[in-house]
């Protein structure tokens, strides 16, 4: 059969279009930088999943950090109202969970939160923990091994949030933690507040950075301040710039979850009295950080 013949006209169609194509997609504008945002539980302190759950979505998020005690009592809620209407009110609010938090138990205590997170539709347990030393992170590392195999069964990550370690103990723990299961909850609130050196931080982490607090030191959350010092350590009322910070989450085309976050004094209550003004003051600081995020 001969082979199938084109005019001379199609085919300068069809040429222009092959080289016009090149240019229209060189053309296209890039994504712009967006955070992707959780709500902690504990900033409402320990106010009803009900009353907290409306709220997420207003917050710009889609998803649920969960806390339990002595941060918030949401984690034991669960338990008190069962798992199974849980899952309703997730429904009923256009909410998903996304993380279950558990200082209290420890990296090597998350068993059974995995299997929960898991039940329940989540993808990460976080926990404090990280070893301070080389030779510790090796080790430690080598101990998780067990538990980051289940955790890559059910499809959930295991975040190390730093709690006073330095800089090159948290890059220690990320060149052991070879796993996508296993990575780094970087509060930048535990570390000194300079800006590059943050930035410089997470460059070198890269993908080993599973999860980012937005929230800085202002004048610390362990012992009692008037309200406008303690929110200090909000983004926007602090002192610390989150432009470079920002400007490395996008170089390292990080996609994991966004917390605004703060601890208020004593744990346990919401950082402002109402659910109302929890959800409003969260605004206004995701309001600051998409205001720099626009701008990169």
């Amino acid at each position: 059969m001969p082979a199938a013949t084109i005019s001379r006209r199609g085919f300068c169609r069809l040429a222009a279009g092959a080289l016009a194509a090149p240019a229209w997609l060189h053309s296209a504008e890039p994504k712009p930088f967006r955070l992707r945002y959780v709500l902690a539980s504990s900033m409402y302190g320990r106010m009803k999943l009900a009353v907290i759950l409306p709220e997420v979505r207003r917050t710009g998020a889609g998803h649920i950090d969960v806390w339990p005690e002595k941060h918030a009592d949401q984690r034991e809620q669960i338990e008190q109202m069962g798992h199974g209407t849980f899952a309703e009110l997730l429904r009923k609010h256009d909410v998903r969970l996304g993380i279950l938090s558990h200082y209290d138990l420890g990296p090597f205590g998350l068993g059974e939160e995995v299997r929960v997170a898991r039940k329940l539709g989540g993808s990460m347990v976080v926990c404090a923990g990280m070893p301070k030393t080389k030779a510790a992170a090796e080790a430690f590392v080598e101990k998780m091994k067990p538990h980051v195999a289940a955790a890559a069964e059910a499809g959930v990550v295991i975040g190390i949030e730093n709690h006073g370690e330095s800089p090159d103990a948290i890059r220690w723990f990320a060149e052991a933690a070879k796993s996508k299961h296993l990575g780094v909850a970087l509060a930048p609130y535990h570390l000194a507040q300079d800006p590059a050196g943050l930035a410089g931080l997470i460059a070198g982490l890269g993908p080993k950075l599973v999860h980012f607090y937005a929230w800085q030191h202002g004048m610390g959350c362990q012992k009692k301040l008037p309200k406008a010092q303690e929110l200090l350590q909000m983004p926007g009322r602090g002192e610390l710039d989150f432009a470079p910070i920002l400007a490395a989450l996008k170089r390292i085309g990080y996609t994991g979850w966004t917390e605004v976050f703060m601890h208020p004094v004593p744990r346990g209550i919401p950082i402002l009295p109402t659910a109302a003004e929890v959800t409003a003051e969260i605004n206004r600081a995701r309001k600051h950080l998409d205001g720099i995020a626009a701008r990169l």
